[in-house]
């Protein structure tokens, strides 16, 4: 369906189909016909794409598109009103609309600027910090990190109305009057029937984590960006968009407040200052070359990894805290079965990443099981669990991809411990043309595996000892694999050096066209409480050296993998990424 509004610009409707399944709705408006080049309009929470016609027209530059979509249970797109299931399914849905409009109209990631307004300003920023898409730039409009509740203790309030009524809703207080000073929109506004009052609670609090966490990594976030700040904001917090500015590891960032404004800074009665202001940026975006900021050098100077391998001071409150955690985890600790595999193996070994996946709460007596299942759903091993499913979903999406090319498909998992997840996928594929090599230095875990193999009857699956930083080692394999699997092994390791050594031994192992699954971690909320108590497979204190997903992916790259698709959890704790070997590879 086609509605020409603008002289220079050609209205149209489509749908997309997101990471779900879920056909969302999104609109285009191209000069004549699709560009090489874009903007991509991110609306606020409530709103929808129809809202942002006079934002597309007044941004319209020559050989430009621009797309906007709704997200799901917003505007035209299906879904209750407000609601998702987290915060980052809308995230999830960005990064499919991003895919789906480079795929559609050819225009490279390096190609497309964001635009947001509010709730879509903190998706775009989760986006660029959770996938580190190597976009040209991206303009913030009030974003709404920190969302006023006005209410003594509203947020704990609503976490734990969350938790007794998971889909419980609130209805917004906000009034179109406190939203512009313009009262034809704020007219418009009140009459638009596609917009709704009401949010989920779970929407809601899932925004502030999400908002948290990026606000404390966005040092990781190297895109250019403009943030248009709101003066009388009533909707956010403009401290929060002051720490983020602070925080951002951009080169070329601003921060522009507009004193009187309210926080709908496009719809407001002098929105062509902060509009020019957009489009100028935007321009400037287009016209440089793309910087490629990456933080392979900074490795070596992460200070917060450093810190962790320093002791405490001898009568910090901080180490008291520490030893007395220690000490329960060793005596009263030990009635739980997964807390004894960690003492016994490592906490990162795959012997306690195989009980992780299991889920299976076990101890000695009743108290000992309870203290398992409280260790068992710790936010650390809930990400494990769901990167497990992650992983299980990347490795069946690569065997379909490599079926397309071929019949025989051989996989290899470098660190598999047991590898129960690869016995599960092919258990379920019921494929014996499916075969697998699982390797590891852990001989307890390969030993695990082979028994779970043997009583699946899984005879295509085989086990052998390797080092996955040898590259010798990785080429002493019967058969080239078409698909080679690193799961939690490089968070491990502080040594970019050994990475790439490892990487380059895979790319040089594995067969032509050959998909790489690898995982990170760009975070982890309890990274201290770990290093300070627990021990990995050497012994040693369980310290773990956090990588951006920039970083991670620029060793990949280096490598010669071109990365294509990634999954993450609700927690942006761990992510699973998938590569394709390319043969122009320096």
């Amino acid at each position: 369906m086609n509605s020409p509004r603008h002289a220079f610009l050609t209205e149209s409707e489509h749908t997309f189909r997101s990471f779900d399944g879920t056909d969302l709705f999104y609109r285009a408006w191209h000069p004549g016909r699709p560009q090489s080049r874009a903007i991509v309009l991110f609306h606020g929470g409530h709103e929808h794409s129809g809202r942002f016609r006079d934002l597309a027209e007044k941004l319209a530059i020559e050989g430009v598109s621009i797309f906007a979509w709704d997200a799901r249970g917003h505007g035209r797109s299906p879904g209750r009103r407000g609601d998702a299931e987290d915060f980052m399914d809308f995230v999830r849905d960005a990064d499919a609309f991003m895919h789906h409009i480079s795929k559609t109209y050819g225009i490279s990631f390096q190609d497309l600027v964001c635009v947001g307004h509010s709730v879509g300003s903190v998706i775009i920023s989760t986006w660029l910090h959770d996938y580190a898409p190597r976009i040209r730039g991206a303009v913030l409009g009030s974003p709404a990190f920190n969302v006023k509740l006005y209410m003594p203790f509203a947020l704990p309030a609503l976490r734990l109305r969350q938790k007794w009524q998971p889909d419980s809703f609130v209805s917004s207080y906000v009034k179109p009057g406190m939203l512009t000073h313009d009262r034809e929109e704020a007219a418009d506004r009140r009459r638009d029937e596609l917009i709704s009052p009401q949010i989920a609670v779970r929407v809601l609090t899932s925004l502030q984590t999400a908002s948290d966490r990026v606000i404390g990594h966005a040092h990781t976030i190297t895109t250019p960006i403009l943030i248009l700040s709101a003066g009388r904001d009533y909707v956010v917090h403009r401290k929060a968009q002051q720490k983020f500015f602070d925080n951002l590891g951009s080169s070329k960032k601003q921060l522009v407040t507009y004193d009187g404004f309210y926080h709908e800074i496009f719809h407001e009665t002098d929105r062509d200052r902060p509009i020019q202001k957009a489009k100028s940026f935007v321009m400037k975006c287009f016209a440089a070359p793309i910087e490629l900021q990456t933080e392979t050098a900074q490795a070596a100077k992460d200070e917060t990894f450093d810190a962790l391998k320093r002791p405490l001071p001898l009568l910090s409150f901080k180490r008291l805290q520490y030893a007395a955690t220690r000490m329960s985890l060793k005596t009263l600790g030990r009635l739980s079965r997964g807390i004894r595999i960690g003492w016994r193996h490592g906490f990162d070994s795959g012997s306690m990443l195989d009980y992780v996946y299991a889920d299976h709460a076990n101890g000695i007596t009743p108290f000992g099981k309870l203290i398992d299942r409280l260790y068992l759903d710790s936010v650390g091993w809930k990400g494990i669990r769901q990167r497990g499913r992650n992983l299980k979903r990347a490795l069946k999406n690569s065997i379909e991809r490599q079926q397309e090319l071929k019949q025989n498909i051989h996989i290899m998992d470098v660190a598999a411990g047991p590898g129960r997840y690869i016995l599960d996928t092919l258990k379920d594929l019921g494929d014996p043309q499916v075969t697998a090599l699982c390797r590891d230095r852990d001989l307890n875990g390969l030993n695990e595996g082979r028994d779970l193999a043997e009583a699946w009857g899984l005879h295509q699956v085989t086990y052998q000892a390797g080092d996955a930083f040898d590259p010798a080692s990785l080429k002493d394999t019967p058969v080239k694999p078409d698909i080679v699997v690193v799961s939690g092994l490089y968070e491990l390791f502080s040594d970019n050096a050994l990475i790439l050594k490892s990487l380059k031994g895979i790319y040089d192992a594995m067969a032509d066209d050959g998909i790489l699954i690898y995982t990170n971690q760009p975070t982890h909320p309890d990274l201290e409480l770990i290093a300070r108590t627990l021990i990995n497979r050497d012994g040693d204190p369980w310290i773990m050296r956090l990588r951006s997903q920039a970083e991670m992916d620029d060793l990949v790259c280096q490598s010669g993998f071109r990365r294509d698709s990634l999954l993450i959890d609700d927690a942006g704790i761990f992510t699973v990424s998938m590569a394709r070997k390319h043969h122009n590879a320096a």
